[in-house]
C-alpha cells in the first residue's frame, strides 16, 4: 500500500465489517448500492456546480468527495482502484476517438 487511493481502499474494506452506528461508510454499505449511487450522483452534481463556479478550493473539495464516494462504490462491488487505474493505463497514449471507435466494435 503506497498510494492514497490504496490506503483509502484498505480503510473502506475494513468498514465492511464495522457497525453502521460507528462509521459513515459502514452505514452506506448497509443501505446498499442504490444509496451509494445516489450519494455519487449528489457529489457529481456538486462537482459540476463547483466547476461552473470556477472556485478552485470548492472544485478540489467537491472532486475529493466524488472520488471518495466512487471508491465506496468500487469497494461495495468488490472492485479495487488498481483495476480502474489499469484500465486508464491501458488507454494511455490512445486518442479518445480511437478508444471510442474500439468500444463501438465490441
Amino acid at each position: 500500500m503506497d498510494t492514497t487511493l490504496d490506503k483509502l481502499a484498505e480503510v473502506l474494506e475494513s468498514r465492511k465489517t464495522a457497525g453502521a452506528d460507528t462509521s459513515y461508510v459502514a452505514g452506506l454499505y448497509r443501505q446498499g448500492l442504490d444509496a451509494i449511487l445516489k450519494k455519487m450522483g449528489e457529489e457529481a452534481t456538486e462537482t459540476i456546480i463547483a466547476a461552473k463556479s470556477g472556485k478552485r478550493e470548492e472544485i478540489i473539495h467537491e472532486t475529493a468527495d466524488l472520488w471518495f464516494h466512487t471508491l465506496v462504490m468500487l469497494s461495495h462491488l468488490n472492485l479495487k482502484p488498481a483495476e480502474v487505474l489499469a484500465e486508464l493505463d491501458r488507454r494511455f497514449g490512445r486518442s479518445g476517438l480511437e478508444e471510442k471507435a474500439a468500444r463501438q466494435k465490441q
